[in-house]
């Protein structure tokens, strides 16, 4: 039962209103912060208005029109108490708007004025009427979100009802805050949510104010404590220890025709380490796009098939999926190892095959898609989990997996690097690896902007690159026809090159070929019968052609930064010389132009992860829309980087020291704080 429920007024249609902001308890309401300030606390003369400089300003509605040219629009003139004249202009407006800005109505109106074709303007303001010398706000007017029918004086007062009711008590100690140079908990929540009129409005919209910082701390405090409470319960589980016997390991260590980089030793010590403990490893493997990933995960594999478990990788994709099957096949069939194929495009009588295989045992090793986490899909004993491209999964697909045995060990695997920040605070449960170094013989791919008006140059350099014995790939970003973005479809540029380019042998792959055709192409394309590969961009993880030494990339200027270093990725597999083309159609965007200038100046995953977390933030850099995991509600993480580092180092105190702050902190947050933890 909600805790508004033995709250006078509060009826059940608001308490349906309230959840949807998220808001299910009285005290929900403290933390429940303004989005912005107004500042309705002075008047401002018409003449003394500045372009783009918000203020109130008070008069009387002299005159008001509607008017339809060159659009529909309520047109009212104000006049203060000077004689000035200011324009009110509404697009959008109801009968009633109209009724309440009729000439002789004395209005107090708020907004952002702008030149006009009259004069001064400003664009839907909001407007309140008031009599003569009615008393101004004492304090910047907070405005929150908001949904349908919940209107900002509603909201208001309920917050004012939590602030003189709600539990606003102190959870962390004097000297810590002290340390720390931050506010208490209820003084921070009073300036936020009725600011005084001398507060700066510019340090309360961008967060730098002692009060916003005091409470993206206790939210990144809250985050950690969580996910490390959650670490040491996961640790407190059984799981199969599994000691690295050096028998499979071994033997394909010694058969491979290349020596493990130092990075790949390093974090092959790290996950055979784990893979040893008797409670479950949950560790996140990071390297750049082609630091050979793959091989530490088949090494782990083998530790746990060399102790009588069995081992589950799963990826994305049909094409990613079948890259490490092969991979997998190349280098443990021949130790005698039998490996389970399983994906959504098998037959019948082959997926049966195959199921029978893992559920006796048979195969110690499966690969393959989601397929692999559905219901039917029984193990004999799985002790190890690895999950490619992580983020792409949701959590409860990972925690599906994991459910095929009991409590195995999970090895989960990204080719795009976590900036720190990022790692630290949405990772902060994991135990992090990472492939910092490239294999040698890797050459540098060499990245070209290019005009779309110089398409016949890199035509040429196409045909030029195929005659000379090499492969190339065209990348577009849609497959159909779409009138609003006005892309080339994948389709339509195969038969363009393809014409272009009789002389070359084209192929086309992208997502709604079915799997068989898909597969046939890609086989084709490795084996080079297809010179040229016209594709979508299912292509960005996992191919791995080696004579593939030139990408061009349709319409870079739409595509994000991880996206566009993953593709590149795709060349500079082998010991030649590769390059890189972005396409792009003008005008470009600054956004574009951005994107582009750092796909082009950095190589380095690392750094492109980093721009990308700055241009896009990191609900969308780490897929957590779509995984379920939220995004802080008040911290960010690039300003408030000195906080989470702050936040990292009090839960450790806090959990050791003063375990009964630690549980009344995390008591205030709870509900958020938990929904932080990933699977």
């Amino acid at each position: 039962m909600s805790g508004f429920a033995a709250i006078k007024g509060v009826s059940k249609a608001l308490q349906d209103k309230l959840a949807k902001l998220g808001i299910a308890e009285p005290d929900d309401l403290l933390l429940h912060l303004p989005l912005r300030y107004v500042d309705e606390t002075r008047i401002t003369p018409i003449r003394d208005l500045r372009t783009g400089e918000a203020a109130q300003v008070e008069g009387e509605i002299i005159h008001a029109e509607t008017q339809y040219r060159p659009r529909k629009a309520l047109i009212c003139q104000l006049q203060d108490a000077s004689g000035d004249l200011l324009h009110l202009r509404f697009l959008h407006f109801y009968p009633s708007q109209v009724a309440a800005l009729k000439p002789g109505t004395h209005i107090r109106a708020y907004g952002e004025p702008r030149p006009g074709f009259f004069g001064m303007e400003i664009v839907h303001p909001q407007c309140r009427p008031v009599r003569d010398n009615a008393p101004l706000n004492e304090a910047l007017t907070p405005v929150y979100p908001t949904t349908a029918g919940l209107t900002q004086p509603n909201l208001r007062k309920l917050v004012d009802s939590a602030l003189q009711h709600g539990d606003m008590r102190e959870t962390l100690p004097p000297e810590m805050l002290e340390q720390l140079q931050l506010p208490g908990f209820a003084e921070s929540l009073l300036f936020l949510h009725r600011p005084p009129p001398d507060a700066s409005l510019e340090s309360l919209q961008t967060h730098a104010h002692a009060a916003w910082r005091r409470l993206a701390f206790d939210e990144l405090l809250a985050q950690q404590l969580s996910m490390r409470r959650h670490h040491a319960r996961r640790r407190s589980q059984g799981a199969p220890a599994l000691a690295d016997k050096k028998t499979l390991t071994h033997v394909l260590l010694e058969r491979l025709p290349f020596r493990l980089t130092a990075a790949q030793q390093k974090t092959w010590r790290e996950i055979s380490r784990d893979m040893s403990q008797p409670y479950p490893m949950q560790r996140l493997l990071q390297g750049d796009v082609g630091s050979g990933k793959t091989i530490v995960a088949a090494l782990a594999a083998l530790q746990a098939i060399e102790n009588g478990w069995q081992a589950a990788i799963m990826a994305p994709t049909e094409i990613l999926a079948e890259q490490h099957y092969k991979k997998m096949t190349d280098w443990l069939a021949p130790l005698g190892l039998n490996i389970a194929w399983l994906s959504g495009a098998q037959s019948k009588s082959v997926r049966n095959a195959m199921l029978e295989q893992v559920a006796s045992g048979e195969a110690p090793l499966v690969v393959g898609t989601h397929a692999l986490f559905q219901e039917q899909v029984q193990f004999a004993k799985l002790g190890l989990a690895v999950i490619d491209e992580q983020h792409r999964f949701g959590v409860h697909q990972r925690l599906a997996l994991r459910r095929k045995g009991e409590q195995p060990h999970q090895l989960m695997m990204s080719a795009t690097p976590i900036p720190r920040t990022l790692a630290m605070s949405y990772y902060a449960d994991l135990d992090v690896s990472v492939i910092d170094e490239l294999p040698p013989g890797r050459t540098p791919v060499t990245t070209k902007i290019v005009s779309e008006e110089r398409r016949e140059e890199v035509l040429a350099r196409v045909r030029d690159a195929c005659s000379r014995g090499r492969q190339a790939y065209w990348v577009c970003p849609l497959i159909e026809e779409s009138e609003a973005l006005q892309l080339k479809t994948a389709l339509e540029t195969c038969e363009q090159l393809t014409a272009a380019l009789p002389d070359l042998r084209i192929g086309l792959v992208h997502g709604r070929m079915k799997p068989a055709e898909k597969q046939m192409v890609m086989q084709a394309f490795s084996a080079n019968e297809v010179q040229l590969l016209v594709a979508t961009t299912v292509i960005e993880v996992g191919v791995d052609v080696p004579n593939a030494s030139l990408m061009v990339i349709e319409h870079a200027e739409r595509m994000g930064l991880s996206q566009l270093h993953q593709l590149r990725g795709r060349v500079g597999r082998g010991s030649a010389q590769s390059v890189c083309i972005l396409l792009y159609a003008s005008p470009l965007s600054q956004a574009a132009r951005e994107r582009l200038k750092i796909i082009y100046e950095n190589t380095d995953g690392f750094e492109i992860a980093r721009a990308d977390l700055n241009l896009r933030g990191p609900g969308e850099f780490l897929g957590i829309r779509q995984s379920g995991v939220p995004l802080l509600k008040i911290a960010d993480l690039e300003r408030d980087a000195d906080l989470l580092e702050a936040a990292r180092n009090t839960a450790a105190i806090l959990l050791r020291d003063h375990p009964q702050v630690a549980e009344a902190h995390l008591k205030r947050w709870m509900r958020r704080a938990e929904e932080y933890v990933k699977v």
